[in-house]
């Protein structure tokens, strides 16, 4: 893009132009084009930007009536001219791109013309590489052997993605200042040591594609804490070391040299330690970790470490292990649990009986039919008391409705 000292703004068809005329001239006046030197170029705030932000470039130079062209290879959508200004006996043409999106992504640089030899332009810029941030899905950030690593030991940073990305980069401290480039690498695997208090701080990482502008979201940050800095706190337990499902424990970090926070990790977990910040400044310098209520999950060996809020990922040496032991639940859970165990089994108890009783009604009429028959048999012909009686009992029986039949009349 084009645009004159005057603060003329550029059109679209005069980029082309400009951009059409570039590569005849300087092959043709290769002499005339070192006349000038070149310009200065830079970004504000960053050439890293996520997609939908906003970023300008400047290009100045102390040449006077004269013109700035910036373009960018490939030469998709070229940045519209913001403003134009005179400062430190310098005219600087700002040129404002955003909101940014993929294809603003690339290699952008700015050259001058004189107002007299408008084809006649300077020497290029130093090169701008645009990066472009959020286009794909953030990755994860993790560190082995731990976040929590002495000083001297060596780290290891994985950056895990979906698959099909073969580029990753590292940054460290956004939180403090936007990165200003990432630098890839075919690996996802960032090796650091033997670590020093330089190592500590906060990292994100994120992937992409090779010969590409384009980058993931940044990962969730990771804090990587480098120990052995100062001398040892002591940790404690109250009421003890020893304590029982369902209880409160307090982990005391205590030092005699002032310190205004304190970090408790347990061995082995993969959550970051806890931190407590300093209330009172008394001496000794401690603070109180509660778990409560303590289960089976709060067993295992605690460290505490100390800090400075001023230098939070440089920690003390960790004090003396302490290792907490959680006995089994209370007597009223045993009992609670012996008393669910009893009410199911006396249920299935129930329905057993009641499968029985219903079997026994259904087999009860076969039986008596059963004993009739057998008595004929045994006595042969009956004699009139016998008959009158076996007629009676076969009345009983005609007129009893069966089982099944009873409970169907019995509904409405």
């Amino acid at each position: 893009m084009e645009c004159g000292l005057r603060g003329t703004p550029c059109s679209q068809s005069t980029v082309h132009g400009v951009h059409g005329l570039m590569a005849p001239v300087t092959q043709l006046l290769p002499s005339l084009s070192r006349v000038y030197d070149a310009p200065s170029f830079s970004a504000n705030p960053t050439l890293v930007v996520a997609s939908g932000g906003n970023v300008s470039l400047s290009c100045s130079s102390p040449w006077p009536r004269g013109s700035f062209h910036l373009l960018k290879e490939g030469g998709a959508d070229v940045p519209q001219y913001l403003e134009l200004t005179f400062r430190r006996k310098r005219y600087q043409a700002v040129f404002l791109v955003g909101p940014v999106n993929t294809s603003h992504g690339g290699t952008y640089r700015c050259y001058i013309s004189p107002e007299s030899y408008p084809y006649l332009w300077s020497q290029p810029s130093n090169p701008l590489h645009l990066q472009v941030t959020g286009v794909y899905r953030e990755p994860s950030l993790s560190a082995q052997p731990g976040s929590l690593v002495q000083s001297g030991d060596s780290l290891t940073l994985l950056c895990r993605s979906e698959t099909g990305f073969d580029r990753f980069a590292l940054t460290k401290d956004e939180e403090l200042r936007a990165p200003q480039r990432l630098d890839g690498q075919p690996s996802p695997n960032f090796t650091l040591g033997p670590v020093s208090r330089s190592h500590g701080g906060q990292y994100r990482c994120y992937c992409g594609h090779k010969l590409s502008s384009t980058w993931s979201a940044p990962s969730a940050p990771l804090d990587v804490l480098i120990t052995g800095m100062y001398e040892k706190p002591t940790l404690s337990a109250q009421p003890g070391p020893s304590v029982s499902w369902g209880e409160n424990v307090t982990l005391q970090c205590r030092s005699e040299v002032w310190f205004d926070s304190f970090h408790l990790s347990k061995e082995g977990s993969l959550a970051p330690p806890q931190v407590l910040h300093l209330q009172d400044t008394a001496i000794p310098y401690q603070v109180k970790f509660t778990l409560s209520p303590v289960t089976s999950d709060h067993e295992g060996t605690y460290r505490c470490y100390s800090s400075h809020s001023n230098s939070p990922y440089l920690l003390s040496q960790p004090s003396d292990p302490l290792e907490l032991l959680v006995s089994g639940p209370h007597w009223y859970l045993y009992v609670l649990i012996g008393v669910s165990v009893a009410f199911v089994l006396l249920l299935g108890l129930l329905g057993l009986l009641l499968v029985r009783h219903r079997r026994r009604g259904k087999g009860r009429k076969p039986a008596v039919s059963a004993k009739v028959s057998e008595d004929r048999g045994l006595h042969g012909r009956p004699g009139p008391a016998a008959t009158a009686q076996e007629e009676s009992l076969y009345a009983v029986m005609e007129d009893t409705p069966p089982e099944e039949d009873r409970q169907l009349d019995s509904q409405p």
